[in-house]
């Protein structure tokens, strides 16, 4: 006499609940997750008595900070002057519609600005915004 084998059990998961699952995890990472800024440095940018906002992305902008310890930052990094002028060049020429945004404190001093300045012109920089601030 031959004894028959029974049907084989398979464990499965189910996975009908798996889109409940998925759409919860993209909600949380949307809510928890945060997009870098720029810091720069703690400036304290001049009045004006009329500003003008300019039309270009956000990737289409470089910030300079320049504060009154005449330290300077490109894009949240410490540059040295004589670094300025390669790294806007570099940057100028992977996006040709860049505009450098300079945010200079009310009380820095001239020659710092003049010499960021300069820079910007060997690396033939020559949209550049200076940020105020309204009255």
């Amino acid at each position: 006499m031959q004894i028959e084998k029974k049907s084989e059990v398979k464990a499965e998961i189910s996975t009908a609940s798996m889109p409940d699952i998925v759409f919860m995890l993209l909600i949380f990472f949307m809510v928890v997750t945060t997009f870098k800024q720029f810091d720069g440095l703690p400036v304290r940018i001049p009045d004006a008595e009329s500003t003008q906002k300019i039309e270009a992305g956000k990737r289409d902008i470089a910030y300079i900070w320049v504060d009154k310890a005449n330290r300077r930052m490109l894009d949240d990094q410490f540059v040295a002057i004589e670094d300025l002028s390669p790294l806007v060049y570099s940057k100028r020429t992977a996006n040709p519609k860049l505009v450098i945004a300079l945010k200079a404190d009310q009380n820095a001093h001239m020659k710092s600005i003049t010499d960021v300045q300069q820079e910007l012109r060997k690396a033939y920089a020559l949209r550049v915004n200076y940020s105020t601030r309204t009255k």
